[in-house]
């Protein structure tokens, strides 16, 4: 079985080495990038000095290869996951074997400077994998500045993991943009290096290895970028797989996607892209909506269906929109959880 290093050869949008720790950004490289201009080539001169952009941080705890009643894969736009207590109820409760994560925060004052992910991981006693999608010059958007405002971020990192509580084999991030977009376009203040990206990982199942991507594509874009993005996604994918089969999903961002549509190909291109590559996504998601209203009130409807599973050389059933609230009936996350179980097809 050849590893991911031998598969990515040198495709610049594959980072395969691993390390226990990323490497933490010096209080001299944001005083520098603060004072930057923001263009695209400072953007990538800074991303260069940062070997946390060019590393994943892999930990392996779990070696339960036993699954009931198929592989159950939940996928997670967790929103900062800096509701510790109910996330791990939350994904306890699903039942998950992986999770397929996005949006988890590691030294943020937003999130308790704490690592989020590593302390989901430990409480569920599953194995992790974590890519830094953005470096966080600041605060964050303008209600978390003003939450926050008089503290620090301790590290400032944000980004995409997966967890499993079966082995992980390999690992590999892969860049699905060129980076930049938040750093020469800051929405609402909010001062970002890096760029979208898929977190993928070969997991050893009761069935064989299997392929596991937790995806994120970009929120500020239209459909013809998404689907440039898949594209980046499916290539990169094959390349890993090496005939493997496929699970992913995440947060997709088809955000004009009409409310109960069960023709998403119709609205967006990247589900046609998806599915001359194979991959089938009408078994895997039950088509509600994935988007929730958090408790300061935002975001507001209409909503639309955000987070989606596709499989490849897998069967999916039992497709369900579970809701991120804690034990009040409260949001801890503005998208909700989806999940499905596989089986060799």
């Amino acid at each position: 079985m050849k590893s991911f290093l031998d598969l990515a050869n040198d495709d610049r949008n594959l980072v395969v080495a691993a390390v226990e720790t990323l490497a933490v950004p010096s209080a001299a490289f944001f005083d520098e990038a603060r004072a930057a201009e923001l263009t695209q080539a400072e953007h990538d001169r800074l991303t260069a000095t940062l070997p946390a952009l060019s590393t994943i941080e892999v930990v392996r705890t779990a070696n339960n290869t036993t699954t009931t009643n198929g592989l159950v894969v939940a996928a997670w736009n967790a929103e900062r996951l800096k509701y510790h207590a109910p996330s791990v109820e939350l994904v306890g409760q699903s039942g998950a074997d992986i999770l397929l994560l996005t949006e988890a925060d590691l030294g943020t004052a937003r999130a308790g400077n704490r690592h989020t992910v590593a302390d989901l991981a430990h409480a569920l006693g599953m194995s992790y994998v974590f890519g830094v999608e953005f470096v966080e010059l600041g605060l964050g958007d303008s209600r978390e500045r003003e939450w926050h405002k008089g503290q620090t971020n301790s590290v400032g990192f944000h980004g995409n993991a997966l967890l499993s509580r079966l082995p992980i084999l390999d690992a590999a991030l892969i860049h699905l943009d060129d980076g930049g977009t938040w750093w020469t376009d800051a929405k609402d203040g909010q001062g970002r290096i890096g760029g979208r990206m898929a977190i993928a990982a070969k997991i050893d199942t009761a069935f064989g290895p299997i392929l596991a991507v937790s995806v994120h594509l970009e929120s500020k874009t239209d459909i013809e970028d998404r689907a440039l993005q898949t594209k980046r996604l499916i290539a990169a994918v094959d390349t890993l797989a090496d005939g493997l089969p496929v699970v992913m999903g995440g947060d997709f961002n088809t955000n004009i996607l009409p409310a109960g549509s069960r023709e998403p190909e119709a609205y967006e291109p990247l589900f046609n892209l998806l599915a001359d590559a194979g991959y089938d996504w009408k078994t895997a998601n039950d088509f509600a909506l994935t988007q929730r209203t958090r408790p300061d009130g935002t975001p507001e409807p209409p909503f639309a269906r955000l987070d989606w599973l596709f499989a490849r050389g897998l069967a999916a059933h039992q497709a369900v929109t579970v809701a991120a609230v804690d034990v009040n009936g409260a949001a801890i996350s503005d998208h909700e959880l989806i999940k499905a179980c596989f089986s060799v097809s």
